[in-house]
């Protein structure tokens, strides 16, 4: 499994057209091949800031298969508009996760 990271900077002003478009757009990401899971959180701090965390079975998933689709143009068209500077996204493996570290919790 990779995790996909991106903060995302959304436009002064913008952030309630982001997150409505943001709605119609992850039904695409959800229907990708190889997805996993999604979140979204907004910033407490920096309110028009945000982190996207995707879940892949696979870098390729993300990488080869939905960044090279029709599905991410239409994506592309919903979201990328709203973000100054643009986003850079990381991919991750993970190590642990809670679940395993504190069984019992």
């Amino acid at each position: 499994m990779i995790l996909e990271v991106a903060i995302l900077d959304v436009k002064a002003g913008e952030s309630a057209a982001f997150e409505s478009a943001f709605r119609s757009a992850e039904r695409i990401i959800m229907s990708a091949k190889g997805y996993v899971s999604h979140e979204l959180a907004r910033g407490i701090e920096s309110p028009e800031r945000y982190v996207l965390l995707v879940r892949w079975r696979s870098l390729e998933d993300h990488t080869e298969g939905f960044r090279k689709s029709s599905e991410y143009e239409e994506w592309k068209r919903l979201l990328h508009h709203f973000y100054d500077p643009f986003p850079v996204v990381e991919h991750f493996s993970p190590l642990v996760s809670a679940s395993e570290a504190y069984p019992h919790v």
